[in-house]
């Protein structure tokens, strides 16, 4: 089957999530149904369970070692992608102050990075590529 499966993949290089290993799906759906040791799926458990805390903490281990990255950093699991960053980064760091934000605009995204960020505080645009696009 995972022969098949592999075969009948896409390549997909869309902004979205990304293609996962058949390795990687297929443990995901071994352990989707019951966790290992919770008696339930990771979908049905708390968020403040013992056993769920247990995989975002070695989640966690893992994504630090991979990227390197020590304890003086924090780690944040977020919802959202793209867009919810574009809001929340001038919300953090824009919010309240009366420095202007620095936006280079270089096609859609910085567009709708610079929308989000007005809402936010005063925004100053560096530099627009859609004069030369």
């Amino acid at each position: 089957m995972a022969a098949q499966v592999a075969q009948e993949r896409v390549i997909n290089f869309s902004a979205g999530p990304a293609v996962l290993p058949v390795p990687v799906l297929e443990r995901v759906r071994d352990e989707m149904l019951c966790l290992p040791g919770a008696g339930a799926s990771i979908l049905e458990i708390s968020h403040r369970s013992s056993d769920f805390i247990a995989v975002q903490n070695q989640a966690e281990a893992r994504l630090r070692r991979l990227i390197g990255v020590g304890d003086e950093h924090e780690i944040l699991f977020l919802q959202g992608g793209a867009r919810l960053q574009f809001s929340m980064i001038p919300i953090n760091l824009l919010r309240g102050r009366s420095q202007a934000a620095q936006y280079v605009l270089t096609g859609t995204w910085g567009k709708t990075a610079l929308e989000e960020a007005k809402k936010e505080g005063p925004v100053e645009v560096i530099f627009d590529a859609k004069p030369s696009n």
